[in-house]
């Protein structure tokens, strides 16, 4: 309830329980990202991690077991002839052949081994949730990588026709000032908006470019040119609806590991008490020892030995203590961290919710500016001709057109962005 997100919707279905294969619907796209997911290099970094944590797992399943050790030894001896017993019998020279099998095993007592498995257990799950956290995030930067692709060739079609266009517009003009409707300052400022547009045209390209080779990185690839489907089509589901704040605990990664690595700070703690208390310790030892080493496996040379014993740790320097307090400072950070990471994913799907929002009602908003401003166009240049303006009307509207239409496409991107951000932000693409 503390971290409740005022924009999220009450209704159960929530597009974070969308697949993303059934979430984008551009197939190339889908293409793109199961290819991330299997290539880059964040991804399989990650993914070692998960390797990692799951030996150390299986090493703490493994701690209720007993060591047992067994190999053959040599022991050779020679004592000095300057010891009280030495000066008696003079220097003497020892060997012994063995081969000795060792048993240990600690009792349970205070759960100091089930809260160690339960901690890399924890550890392991932690590991799970970063990995598909990454997941979420390369999805997400794959898809925005993808669609702002797209946005930037429709701006490159529509300088491209922009270019035609004013290209006619100098010829025409050429032709009105020979008629002398115009002078020749209006010829001058349609080629100067002639070359603009081939200057944004320039930048258009430069950023097209850059945008398939950050696509390339996050395919795991070397920097080449990138497939794509034409910007605007349907290649997002429309399902915007959010769930409950609470879907935020089950579906969001990077807040399942947060709370995964408070689980282990805990058990952290519990080791580091249990070490104030008496450990109960089984060893035993059993083999073959003899002098002699023919007569190494004669039964006469069969030893044993077995020891129970209690220990209470009563001084250690403090590094018991020591221990402790490091334990309790770290799952205190542990659950800060939790908070935090619950708080920034409210933050993130609340920003999401809202540059959505946002987006929808200013694409309607410029479309319509560029209505007017494409009449205004018109205008003028009957205005114009039949002298009644002047030409830096004329320019003026062009140029505010070519604007608008170049910053809806904008605005469509941001909206592409937003359903992205959304989806990425409230744990979708993972599963």
């Amino acid at each position: 309830e503390q971290f409740k997100t005022e924009q999220l919707a009450t209704d159960s279905a929530s597009i974070a329980a969308v697949s993303w294969r059934d979430f984008f619907q551009d197939e190339v796209l889908e293409s793109y990202i199961e290819k991330a997911l299997q290539h880059n290099l964040d991804i399989r970094s990650a993914l070692q991690n998960v390797h990692i944590a799951e030996a150390y797992m299986k090493q703490g399943k493994a701690g209720y077991f007993p060591t047992l050790t067994i190999g053959p030894n040599f022991t050779f001896t020679r004592t000095s002839a300057n010891t009280q017993f030495g000066r008696i019998v003079g220097s003497q020279t020892l060997t012994q052949f063995d081969i000795t099998g060792s048993f240990a095993w600690e009792a349970d007592i205070w759960g100091k081994i089930r809260s160690t498995k339960r901690g890399f257990i924890a550890d392991y799950l932690r590991s799970i949730n970063a990995h598909q956290a990454v997941s979420t995030q390369i999805i997400a930067a794959v898809a925005n990588a993808y669609f702002q692709l797209a946005a930037l060739d429709e701006q490159k079609k529509v300088l491209e026709e922009t270019i035609r266009n004013r290209e006619e517009g100098v010829e025409t003009n050429k032709s009105l000032k020979i008629a002398g409707i115009v002078s020749e300052v209006a010829v001058k400022q349609n080629q100067a908006l002639l070359v603009n547009a081939e200057a944004l045209l320039v930048d258009t390209e430069n950023a097209i470019k850059l945008n398939e080779n950050v696509l390339s990185l996050l395919l795991g690839e070397s920097p080449r040119a990138t497939e794509r489907s034409r910007f605007g089509t349907d290649a997002l589901s429309t399902m915007v609806e959010t769930g409950f704040p609470a879907q935020l605990l089950e579906n969001r990664p990077d807040v399942r590991a947060a709370e995964m690595a408070l689980v282990k700070a805990f058990e952290n703690v519990n080791v580091a008490r249990s070490n104030f208390y008496p450990a109960l310790r089984i060893t035993a030892n059993s083999g073959f020892q003899s002098i002699d080493f023919p007569q190494l496996f004669n039964p006469k040379s069969l030893f044993a030995n077995a020891v129970a014993g209690l220990a209470q740790p009563i001084y250690n320097r403090r590094a018991n203590r020591t221990q402790k307090e490091v334990a309790d400072a770290g799952q205190e950070q542990a659950y800060l961290a939790y908070q935090k990471a619950l708080i920034g994913a409210s933050k993130e799907v609340s920003d999401a919710m809202y540059n959505y929002r946002a987006a929808e009602k200013k694409i309607g908003l410029k479309e319509e500016e560029y209505r007017l401003y494409e009449e205004s166009v018109e205008y003028s240049e009957e205005l114009l001709k039949n002298g009644m303006a002047n030409y830096l009307e004329v320019i003026t509207a062009k140029q505010n057109a070519l604007n608008t239409r170049l910053s809806i496409i904008t605005t469509q991107l941001s909206k592409y962005n937003a359903t992205v951000e959304l989806y990425r932000a409230l744990g979708g693409g993972w599963k």
